[in-house]
């Protein structure tokens, strides 16, 4: 589990942005040079997600951290986005209470895409997808 991930405690609520890639060992570095950014090296893989994350920080601890995400086999939910050509795939806020955030999104007219499961890059916190009104995937973490 990424240390970056499990210690990062955000000032505000907006926790990463999350990027999908075909392999995080031939993107980080990349994404490490282009951006000034750290990485641990770590890549966990999330059976409840179908995928293997890791994450880059910045120099400053209190600044967003930077997600790659890529497939981890055919059935993966990001395996079709990473066919049209990967990228920019979401926003991640942390929330109090994530069935207060999805009541609040329903209320918005947001799609609840996945319900909330335990994340393996979170000590088991629960997350959950929302796709928006306005086209954008967010994902929800439990403080």
């Amino acid at each position: 589990m990424s240390s970056i991930a499990r210690t990062w405690a955000p000032r505000g609520s907006f926790h990463h942005v999350g990027f999908v890639v075909a392999s995080i060992e031939n993107s980080a570095r990349s994404f490490m040079e282009s951006m000034g950014l750290k990485w641990d090296g770590e890549i966990i893989h999330d059976p409840n997600q179908g995928a293997c994350v890791t994450f880059l920080s910045g120099e400053n601890p209190d600044d967003p951290l930077l997600e790659l995400v890529a497939p981890a086999g055919e059935s993966s939910p990001v395996a079709a986005f990473l066919k049209r050509g990967g990228g920019l795939h979401h926003v991640c806020y942390v929330v109090n209470s994530l069935d207060q955030q999805l009541e609040d999104c329903r209320k918005r007219q947001s799609l609840v895409v996945r319900p909330p499961l335990p994340a393996a890059a979170f000590n088991g916190r629960r997350i959950a997808w929302v796709y928006t009104k306005s086209k954008l995937l967010v994902e929800y973490l439990e403080r």
